[in-house]
């Protein structure tokens, strides 16, 4: 979504040009319909005695029947938003009652029982509770999901944000977001699912699906290779298509197979020189033909450019307002420029979603929020997403019968933990509508949390300002907790991995006063540490969600045994990444995209992916960089061995199986990978990820796993046959703990 501020700079475009936007004298939406959408917001029932609102029908014949009903300004009504709060409700907002208050909405069709597709950002819980006056669960940040590689909790995670989007009163939900790790300074990594693409659309494609099933139009985004926040508007992505169809798009493409959503929202970024919401090659070419997507295109918000180009490139509804797919659409059509064919196509598409999501058979009914239900679920999801990165001399899990006093150390380390900023933001209790970038911290306590598992030690807190007092507590205490922290949010990228304010200089003197000194890092992305070697544990609990303090505590003192594994690379350096110094548009590129002498919106600056394959592990495989922690990488209280690996290779799938044995003292459970390298005529990074299993074990205990790989994991984009190919050759595959911990490997041979 876009900010408020961009949308000022929009509006200020149009009145200097004299095209101010569209009076409600001049808009598709008429004051018959209005007032049947008054009458309807007001509670009167709906017509369930249509034949489309027989169930049993199709959701395409459903979609199909209505369509023969409706008029031209019925059709236009549904291919465009009305606006969100703190809008010109005058003008473009007539009847502002008619929204829930969340990021906008779509008209319905009353008389025909067609309800109003009512949308909120929830990329990590409901945004825009506050509208409501409702509560809403903050769940671990995307990227800690992740972490977890766990399907099931993917589902749990997209179900309890389906429940509360019903329960507030929305029924189509902007999560989802799908867009893998190229570059980890972009502000909106904590949003996404990590640098690889089959984990990521494995998750991502769970997550909507479960969310879709609690009734809700599902959404997967930012659609595509939007991976840089600073001019978003302006940039165009220039990547080839091998390197395009087998890294980001590959992401999108296991999502929306595995999810069937009802939406996929194009992106603000150009592509190879066409905005996101205009390109026929995305939109039209691969997503809807190739890849048989079924619902709409929605553009994120002022993401649209154009009517004519961008409806026969495959955008089906605008969004937040009716700029290009309002009076203009309508105009077109009468006109012939855009045909009643294509018209009827785009509406099609949102009818058919509204009926296969069910949001026609169940409309929304406001609730209370399962509050406590919302926080088990929310902390179990953090107990199996932080990552434990460094346990030096098993200064972890802490026993708290022998420790006398505690040293809790960093900022607001007393009173809660950061959360993700823009639109993802959910609003902490106490704090509705914080503000775009506000830093909001969610009153969960880490050192409330401590003293509960350490009810007899001395624990004492210092905020870490002055470094002195700190330091001080540090060294007459029997161990140091540093919680630090890397605010992201949307609308602005990182200048750097670096921690902020002066945060490693923090670190520094704790653990040169004491050596058992643990940190817990709150980030969006990955972090440098130049203290990585002066510290005996390292946690990342990414942004931990409304019940983050109990279960980084619960981590700490062994009551769950940790098993997530980094969905990213942590780098030694800014100057390791593909692209050290990340390009920026200056002054004079940002604000609005070019025009040019056609007319047509063009973008101003723009940035070329030559890395082409390598992102995330491949990068740092293929130019031989050491890195910080590798991709995958997570431990343990427990132990794991590897055995016994056997290849059954196939047409269409590729059978991998193996042992994996706890051999520790502990039950707990391990994230099995399975790696390929290919031959050498692939010319490949050195190796890709194919599959992997969460498998939990007994202490003791061992399991045979089997993980069948599709033939697409094992193959590379042909771009002259504009297809995957399975080359012949010998292939090596590869299995263990992580990317840089694989003790098992068989090679096979494909004729």
């Amino acid at each position: 979504m876009q900010t408020h501020d961009g949308w000022r700079r929009r509006r200020a475009t149009f009145a200097a040009a004299g095209i101010f936007l569209l009076a409600l004298a001049a808009s598709p939406v008429s004051k018959t319909v209005l007032a049947q959408h008054r009458m309807h917001s007001l509670g009167e029932k709906v017509d369930r005695n249509h034949p489309w609102m027989n169930p049993k029908l199709s959701p395409d014949e459903r979609a199909a029947m209505v369509l023969k009903e409706l008029t031209l300004d019925e059709k236009i009504d549904l291919l465009h938003g009305m606006g969100m709060p703190n809008w010109p409700r005058d003008v473009q907002n007539p009847q502002p009652e008619l929204g829930n208050g969340g990021a906008g909405f779509v008209l319905g069709i009353p008389r025909l029982g067609i309800p109003y597709i009512q949308i909120s950002d929830a990329a990590y819980g409901v945004r825009s509770s506050g509208e409501n006056g409702r509560y809403s669960t903050a769940l671990p940040a995307n990227i800690g999901a992740a972490a977890s590689w766990d399907p099931e909790a993917a589902c749990s995670y997209g179900r309890l944000i389906g429940k509360e989007l019903r329960a507030q009163g929305y029924n189509m939900t902007l999560g989802g977001g799908t867009n893998i790790t190229r570059e980890p300074r972009n502000g909106r990594t904590f949003e996404y699912l990590g640098e690889d693409p089959i984990l990521a659309g494995t998750l991502v494609g769970n997550l909507m699906k479960c969310e879709q099933a609690e009734h809700v139009v599902g959404d997967i985004k930012h659609y595509a290779v939007n991976d840089q926040e600073n001019g978003r508007n302006e940039v165009d992505v220039l990547i080839g298509k091998r390197a395009m169809r087998e890294s980001d798009l590959l992401a999108f493409e296991i999502g929306v197979g595995i999810a069937d959503p009802g939406a996929v929202m194009c992106s603000y970024n150009a592509v190879n020189d066409d905005f996101a919401c205009e390109n026929k090659y995305l939109l039209s070419d691969v997503l809807k033909k190739e890849w048989g997507f079924k619902g709409f295109v929605i553009s994120d918000w002022g993401g649209t450019h154009s009517t004519v180009k961008a409806s026969a490139a495959g955008l089906d509804n605008e969004q937040p307002l009716d700029e290009f797919f309002g009076a203009k659409l309508k105009a077109a059509v009468e006109s012939g420029k855009v045909s009643q064919a294509e018209l009827d196509e785009h509406v099609r598409r949102v009818l058919r979603s509204e009926f296969a999501t069910g949001i026609v058979d169940f409309p929304t009914q406001k609730s209370v929020v399962d509050i406590l239900g919302g926080l088990e679920t929310a902390r179990k999801i953090e107990e199996s997403s932080a990552v434990l990165l460094k346990n030096e001399s098993n200064i972890l899990p802490l026993k708290a019968s022998s420790l006398k006093s505690i040293a809790i150390i960093g900022p607001h380390a007393d009173q809660g933990m950061i959360s993700g900023g823009g639109s993802a933001q959910v609003d902490a209790p106490g704090r509705p509508n914080a503000g775009w970038q506000a830093h909001v911290w969610f009153p969960t306590s880490p050192m409330k949390a401590v003293m509960a598992k350490a009810p007899n030690a001395d624990v004492k807190f210092a905020s870490g300002e002055d470094l002195g007092p700190a330091a001080a507590l540090a060294k007459k205490s029997d161990v140091a907790i540093v919680f630090v922290y890397c605010w992201m949010a949307e609308g602005m990228d990182l200048d750097t991995l670096t921690l902020p304010e002066k945060q490693d200089e923090l670190i520094a003197a704790v653990a040169a006063a004491n050596p058992k000194t643990i940190i817990v890092l709150e980030t969006g992305t990955a972090a440098t540490m130049p203290w990585v070697d002066k510290v005996s544990g390292i946690l990342e609990a990414w942004y931990a969600g409304s019940d983050g303090a109990n279960a980084v505590a619960n981590i700490l003192f062994g009551d769950a045994n940790p098993s997530a594994k980094l969905p990213m690379t942590f780098p030694e350096s800014d100057a390791d990444l593909p692209h050290p110094t990340l390009v920026k548009p200056t002054q004079d590129q940002l604000g609005e995209a070019a025009v040019n002498k056609s007319g047509e919106a063009k973008p101003t600056f723009s940035v070329t992916y030559d890395e082409g394959l390598k992102v995330g592990y491949k990068w740092y495989d293929a130019e031989r960089k050491p890195v910080l922690f590798p991709f995958g990488h997570g431990l343990s209280y427990t132990t794991y061995s590897y055995s016994g690996l056997k290849i059954a290779p196939g047409k269409k799938v590729t059978d991998v199986s193996f042992t994996v044995k706890n051999t520790g003292q502990r039950d707990g459970a391990e994230i099995a990978q399975v790696y390929a390298a290919l031959p050498a005529s692939a010319s490949e990074p050195p190796k890709r990820l194919i599959g992997w299993s969460k498998v939990w074990l007994k202490a003791g205990e061992s399991k045979q796993i089997r993980v069948p790989v599709e033939s697409k994991y094992l193959s590379i984009w042909d771009e002259s046959a504009n297809e995957w190919k399975l080359l012949p050759g010998t292939y090596e595959v590869m299995v263990g703990a992580s990317s840089a911990n694989l003790p098992l490997k068989d090679k096979f041979d494909l004729k």
